[in-house]
């Protein structure tokens, strides 16, 4: 007989998913959950918010300005394939319980201002945001099928959140207490709240039956389906941590000063976390989100160009339609993760599989960024880049969202 091959199947009746036995125990994951995405993207807005003040008062050169924005990226997708066998050993708890013990020990790291410390201590950061990146929509898929669409809402608009406390509240911070290594190093503080309100949770759960799926099944890397919704994934990446890293130096390059720039990207960021709310439920009611895709993913890249070139006056405008873009469109990406599977196995291997490329081909748009404002002087070619990159997501979405499962029966 011929090879197997994963066949993207179209949506098949399966018996209704069975609520939580116990009620309560659900309440308590729901909202550990959501307060470990409150500190997942903080690590990257609040050092984009204060950049000119650190590197002012530090002379940071500017090869350590592009470690401490790609770097942490990068390793969201390169340590993105170890957590499903970190989960199958440990269990999906525990091993998210790890990962962000390692994130507050990278947050307090860096925040010593050592420039050593500071790259250690980021990437640290970055490489314990990755693991729980992975799992994150694996333990929704596993615990919430009863609420998907809900529970994808919460999770991803805390994650939005992240970055709006990030960017809002780094600034005062720096002006309250006069000093840029205490207003990176308060982010430890939340970080370390939520290991120790998870850890007695974590501890109890051990391994599950849905962890032992993680590894198992046909791989997804043969499935025509994964890569649209990881080329989908990439390119919402490529625009979401620009945003966090290039948003604020950009106004305060059109003449914004400091705090309003701040503020501007913080309601950018507040207005993402709204539309990272509605998003998923929107798109778990729909059989098909392509056109949802599509179109969130042009409104996310015409805001982020008009951000750059739209008249001043009308900034308010520009920051709330690429917030409400940017916000939706990551949402959207991260909900393709239940939504397009069939079970919590297959949505660890394709949730690896698409954060592993999706954040390893994002951290190039920070990167990207930098290049052509050095060498172009201006934030104009950028702009461009973001106007391409919110069509080819258009495109990319549209084929992600359409009504068909990834994995399914073999055929020869």
């Amino acid at each position: 007989m011929g090879n197997t091959a994963i066949q993207d199947q179209a949506p098949e009746r399966t018996a209704p998913p069975k609520a939580p036995s116990r009620p309560s125990a659900g309440v308590l994951l729901a909202v550990c959950i959501v307060l470990i995405g409150l500190n997942l993207r903080t690590v990257f807005s609040s050092f984009s918010a204060i950049l000119p003040e650190i590197t002012e008062a530090s002379g940071m050169p500017p090869a350590l300005v592009s470690v401490l924005t790609t770097g942490p990226v990068l390793l969201l997708g390169l340590v993105a394939p170890a957590a499903p066998a970190l989960a199958r050993k440990l269990g999906i708890e525990r091993t998210i319980l790890a990962a962000v013990g390692v994130l507050t020990a990278g947050l307090a790291v860096r925040g010593t201002g050592d420039f050593t410390a500071m790259a250690a201590g980021t990437i640290a950061a970055g490489a314990g945001i990755g693991v729980v990146n992975v799992l994150l929509p694996t333990l929704v898929k596993r615990d919430f099928q009863h609420r998907l669409g809900l529970m994808s809402g919460l999770y991803t608009g805390s994650i939005c959140a992240a970055a709006a406390l990030g960017a809002g509240f780094t600034q005062p911070l720096l002006q309250a207490t006069g000093s840029w290594q205490n207003a990176l190093a308060f982010w430890t503080l939340p970080a370390a709240l939520v290991v120790l309100l998870f850890a007695p949770l974590a501890l109890r759960r051990g391994r599950t039956p849905g962890t032992a799926q993680a590894d198992a099944g046909p791989s997804v890397w043969r499935s025509a389906l994964a890569w649209q919704i990881t080329g989908f994934m990439a390119l919402q990446a490529m625009m979401s941590f620009s945003v966090f890293a290039w948003l604020a130096p950009i106004l305060r390059e059109r003449g914004i000063d400091g705090a309003m720039a701040g503020y501007v990207v913080a309601g950018s960021i507040v207005v993402q976390v709204l539309g990272s709310f509605l998003a998923p439920p929107l798109a778990a009611r729909l059989p098909s989100q392509g056109w949802l895709n599509a179109f969130i993913a042009l409104l996310t890249g015409a805001g982020f160009a008009l951000t750059i070139l739209g008249p001043l006056d009308l900034i308010w405008v520009w920051a709330v339609m690429l917030g409400v873009g940017q916000g939706s469109l990551t949402a959207l990406a991260l909900t393709m993760i239940v939504l397009r599977t069939h079970d919590a196995g297959t949505a660890a291997r394709l949730s690896g599989m698409m954060q592993c490329i999706g954040y390893g081909v994002g951290s190039s748009g920070t990167l990207l960024v930098g290049i052509l404002h050095t060498s172009s002087g201006s934030f104009t070619p950028a702009a461009v880049m973001f106007m391409g990159i919110g069509i080819a997501a258009a495109f990319t979405g549209f084929l992600a969202g359409r009504a068909r499962f990834v994995g399914g029966s073999r055929q020869d």
